[in-house]
């Protein structure tokens, strides 16, 4: 199935007129929304205006991408801690931010080494128009304390976005043991999974570089008859 959509304006908040975040109406379905999970997250949180991403990109992800137009998910741990950085998107910045993040430099590193050009900034909102999740297991975080929510119960999120997204066959991108723990909530075979090393200085020297993830999510899209992502042109 061929899924082109408009690149969402990741800037456009999914609010309500009283600034309170919205559930992603293609995503209500799932107990952590229905059952109302995510208002005992966002209560934990209260009103800190400090919390990244900004409260009404916190679930940009879902916003950007419905459950049936999921080809690839690429997991990530939790938003950058660094004010100014984080939009939504795992991995992903706005536009105007410079230098990148060192975890999207090794990236675009790899896509460097696979294709021989890069995008022309760090919003990978594209990348979600094509049907690419950009999953963190933790939708916020506090500035400068990387892995400060990720005790709040986001997790629950992720095991079911995984889950539902399994129901038809996708590309999973698990960067780093973290990631990884999620595997057992990809259900059936029918997927291409990629387990590798974390793009971040700590460990992309230890088997991300030259993993060629882009380019082995492209052959298996096309092998299934699917377009492949175009990872380099907005």
């Amino acid at each position: 199935m061929t899924v082109t959509r408009a690149q969402p304006d990741l800037f456009a908040a999914p609010a309500d007129a009283s600034g309170k975040v919205q559930v992603p109406e293609a995503w209500a379905h799932l107990p952590f929304f229905a059952d109302g999970h995510h208002l005992a997250i966002l209560e934990k949180i209260g009103d800190r205006t400090d919390i990244l991403p900004p409260r009404d990109q916190v679930f940009a992800a879902l916003e950007a991408v419905a459950p049936g137009d999921v080809r690839v998910v690429i997991l990530g741990q939790d938003p950058y801690p660094t004010p100014g950085h984080a939009h939504g998107l795992a991995f992903s910045v706005a536009p105007r931010v410079r230098p990148l993040p060192a975890s999207l430099r090794n990236i675009f590193a790899e896509l460097q080494e696979e294709f021989g050009t890069v995008p022309p900034d760090g919003n990978l909102g594209f990348w979600a128009a094509q049907g690419v999740l950009l999953l963190n297991t933790a939708l916020t975080v506090e500035p400068h304390n990387a892995g400060a929510h990720a005790k709040l119960g986001w997790d629950a999120l992720t095991r079911e976005v995984l889950h539902e997204v399994s129901g038809h066959p996708t590309a999973f991108v698990l960067w780093g043991r973290h990631a990884q723990g999620f595997r057992r909530d990809i259900r059936g075979d029918r997927h291409l999974v990629l387990e590798t090393p974390h793009p971040s200085p700590l460990s992309a020297r230890r088997g991300f570089f030259g993993s060629q993830p882009f380019s082995k999510v492209n052959a298996w899209l096309k092998a299934g008859g699917n377009p492949p992502i175009n990872w380099t042109t907005p």
